[in-house]
């Protein structure tokens, strides 16, 4: 397994991943209607311009990705958080190895480097993955409502102190 910067050239990988990942983790939460139209090839171009804009790190395990984090600034300004995890996916096969807080990390060691202090994270309260932002040490601190394909699902706001978490 490794862990590195994204680069040009993982945009398609990323984008397999992020898609499989919302088809897997949000079956059954998010209508099938709304998964089945997502689209690799638009999830594509949307990373290929996202490469090189903000914390991006991959896993590759065998020469595929098989997961992904990026972060960058915090977007509301409402929180104690001064950057954010704006998304973390891994391919279900490789779920529970402990990629994620691998990833995770990379990202919370990157945005410290660059003077953050505080990490924020929104996530579905339907999520099963909820359960690994507490695991972490995630302290929730809000929510909010948002809509995906029109329905309203309540989002939660984890917060994490980047010098505690990064030396974990």
């Amino acid at each position: 397994m490794e862990i590195r910067e994204a680069v040009i050239g993982d945009e398609e990988g990323i984008a397999r991943v992020h898609v499989d990942s919302w088809r897997t983790t949000y079956k059954g939460i998010v209508s099938d209607g709304y998964l089945d139209q997502l689209s690799v090839e638009q999830r594509t171009e949307n990373w290929r311009r996202g490469i090189g804009n903000n914390s991006l790190y991959v896993a590759v395990e065998d020469g595929e990705i098989v997961g992904f984090a990026t972060g960058g600034k915090e977007r509301t300004g409402n929180y104690s958080a001064d950057c954010e995890l704006f998304a973390i996916y891994l391919l279900q096969k490789v779920q529970g190895k402990g990629i994620g807080k691998q990833l995770m990390q990379v990202v919370a060691m990157d945005l410290k480097k660059q003077g953050s202090t505080k990490m924020l994270v929104w996530v579905l309260d339907l999520n099963p993955a909820k359960k690994f932002y507490e695991a972490v040490g995630g302290q929730r601190v809000g929510e909010t409502m948002i809509e995906i394909g029109g329905e309203s699902f309540k989002e939660i706001a984890f917060v994490w102190d980047l010098e505690k978490f990064v030396n974990k």
